[in-house]
């Protein structure tokens, strides 16, 4: 699908030449690059871009200015896109803690279709990291449209259901919409709101937006103006201070408060931003710290429990001991994995087994429907050991048959069965399903509640959309270890690679709050709470009922096994959106319980909670709803189920 796109792309800038825009032009018309140079993905969008959809070439000119058109023949099948011009732009970022809230405003004008005849037009937008869609907002002459969620038992009674060219995933991070039939010459305001996630390492959060516009949406003539605006806010949470580290755009700080600060870029220009929008900024003290949010539920939440939140942040951590580690990685050889999923995998491994110190050990165990086992036994991390294995890795390739999980992961449980003054670690990695996965969920729960003070950590990968990512959560939950996946080939080594640094950077574990013992008015989201890594803060949340206590304290055990206790200060959420921050991480691990339980109960429980923070979950659907201006104002004219 997303090579059709890019073609449809190519052939509308081809398209578009017929256009004439006159002598007053400040930019020359799109020049493609040579297709040697041209990568797969040129043409997808790297920023909200919007494109008219062309069937009938005939159509396309200067709603302003006619010119003389050759004629052409035939239809464009499939139909090509033209990128339409840009006349205005704003970014709004709202960061909380580990989390951003984002809204870009732009216009956009149909410049490519005679006045009198009319197109379809298609909003692409690409979303950052872990980025989740929150609504789509069109605003149009004589009608309107918005993005709503509904429930998977409502969405059987909307008879006008999209073709799969309506909306949905076009890639698993770029999301389309298209709007049907817009005049040329017409300017669309569009309003897109999504969330992501920052990245996170040594005490400074990152965030990277998407903002980087081709050449060919700069309006052509010189006249019209070109605003650019870019409005951050920061609030930390908890911390006392941030220091802003670096920035892509020049931002004006323009308040700062007590972990808040607000900065402002605003700008006529003459062309749109060709760089992605990126912002850093330091929360980091030498040591671990942490604090818990109180808020109480708005008048629409179906719980009206109240809301915490404890953050805990590993700081710096430059004098701190991580732990020793005994390290086996679990991979998927089966058929499906052939290619680059195998490629990319063998080469985060290799990249993960240099991260190692000598003092730690390691394993290898490869499977498919058989089990291949680097070393019967852990093998230090020397220097040849850990070449013998990069070697006897990389000559693996992809082998037939079924895939069975279960007797590699027992023979890895096995294997540190045993471990002494280290934490032991399994990193699963598979594309597959498997039918057992809930005996082999039921299975660990058991085998690591019997185990002593560390058991083993269980981190999992997922590769592409076949694999049961819910299973992988819920798998990697039971054993307190990170998630994480990469559902296109592109992103697989990068995305290892991160979940095996973060799984091997962990300083603080075991962790137990005191306030979760025997209290029967606290609910927390998970009983399992995972450890805290460098490269990652940790976040627990849950409902209470009644009061809350003015402090906690968090307790775990340190890289040197030693003992930590620090102590949690309380206090209610100032313009912090707890819910809101807290919905995606809450749907996602909620979903997986449900799975595994498969409790209806909690299945509606997911839904509410989408509905209710605008999350597109497993138990919703999003639904296209259309205003007439020319009528009633809250009389809806048409309703389309964007399902696929």
């Amino acid at each position: 699908m997303a090579e059709d796109f890019a073609k449809a792309v190519e052939d509308g800038l081809k398209l578009a030449k017929r256009i004439y825009l006159g002598k007053d032009r400040v930019v020359a018309p799109p020049r493609p690059p040579p297709p040697m140079e041209r990568a797969p993905h040129w043409y997808l969008p790297s920023a909200p871009m919007v494109y008219a959809v062309i069937i009938d070439p005939r159509i396309v000119d200067n709603p302003d200015l006619p010119s003389y058109q050759p004629h052409v023949h035939g239809r464009c099948d499939p139909p090509a896109l033209i990128p339409l011009q840009m006349n205005g732009v704003e970014l709004n970022v709202d960061c909380y803690a580990d989390t951003a809230f984002i809204q870009l405003s732009g216009s956009w004008r149909v410049h490519c279709v005679m006045g009198s005849r009319s197109c379809d037009c298609r909003i692409a937008l690409p979303l950052g990291n872990k980025g989740s869609l929150l609504g789509v907002e069109v605003d149009l002459p004589t009608r309107s449209y918005s993005t709503e969620l509904i429930g998977i038992e409502d969405s059987k009674f909307i008879e006008n259901a999209a073709q799969p060219e309506d909306g949905g995933f076009l890639t698993p991070h770029i999301f389309t919409l298209t709007i049907p039939q817009i005049d040329g010459g017409t300017n669309i305001s569009i309003k897109l709101r999504w969330s992501q996630k920052l990245s996170y390492k040594d005490g400074q959060f990152s965030l990277i937006v998407p903002f980087s516009f081709p050449e060919y949406v700069t309006p052509a003539i010189k006249k019209i103006s070109k605003r650019e605006k870019i409005e951050l806010n920061v609030n930390s949470g908890i911390a006392t201070g941030i220091l802003c580290k670096g920035t892509s755009h020049p931002l004006k700080e323009v308040r700062r408060n007590a972990g808040k600060a607000g900065f402002l870029y605003e700008a006529d220009v003459l062309a749109w931003s060709d760089t992605d929008f990126s912002f850093s900024y330091n929360v980091s003290t030498d040591d671990i710290f942490g604090g818990v949010l109180l808020q109480s539920p708005s008048l629409y939440d179906s719980d009206q429990r109240d809301m915490f939140c404890i953050y805990l942040f590993p700081g710096s951590q430059r004098k701190r001991k991580v732990f020793r580690k005994e390290v086996i990685f679990v991979v998927d050889i089966s058929d499906s994995m052939q290619g680059m999923p195998l490629v990319s995998t063998k080469n985060a491994i290799a990249a993960a087994l240099s991260m190692l110190s000598p003092e730690d050990s390691f394993n290898i165990i490869a499977f498919s429907s058989e089990t291949f086992l680097f070393s019967t036994s852990m093998e230090l991390a020397s220097t040849e050991a850990i070449d013998r294995a990069t070697e006897w890795i990389s000559t693996k390739h992809s082998v037939g048959g079924g895939t069975n999980m279960f007797i590699p992961l027992e023979k890895a449980t096995e294997m540190l069965s045993n471990t002494r003054g280290s934490i032991p670690m399994i990193f699963l990695v598979t594309d597959g399903a498997v039918e057992d996965e809930r005996n082999i969920c039921d299975w660990m729960k058991k085998r690591l509640s019997n185990k002593g003070s560390l058991c083993p950590r269980i981190h999992t990968f997922g590769i592409g959309s076949f694999c049961n990512h819910y299973f992988l959560r819920m798998l990697s939950t039971i054993g307190r270890g990170k998630y994480d996946a990469a559902r296109d080939i592109d992103s697989i080594e990068d995305q290892m690679q991160k979940l095996f640094s973060r799984g091997l950077s962990t300083v603080l574990a075991n962790i137990t709050v005191d306030l979760f013992d025997n209290h029967e008015q606290i609910e927390v989201l998970s009983s399992y709470i995972p450890d805290l890594s460098l490269e990652s803060p940790l976040t627990i949340s849950g409902r209470y009922q009644g009061s809350f206590p003015d402090t906690l304290k968090a307790k775990g055990i340190l890289g040197d096994l030693s003992s930590y206790i620090t102590e949690l200060k309380v206090e209610r959420a100032k313009d912090v959106p707890l819910d809101r921050v807290l919905a995606r991480q809450q749907i996602d691990l909620l979903t997986a319980q449900a799975w595994l339980s498969e409790n209806k109960q909690l299945e509606e429980k997911v839904a509410k909670l989408s509905i209710q923070t605008g999350n597109i979950s497993e138990y919703t659907r999003m639904i296209l709803l259309e205003k007439n201006k020319t009528e009633q104002a809250t009389e809806t004219s048409g309703v389309k189920d964007l399902t696929n």
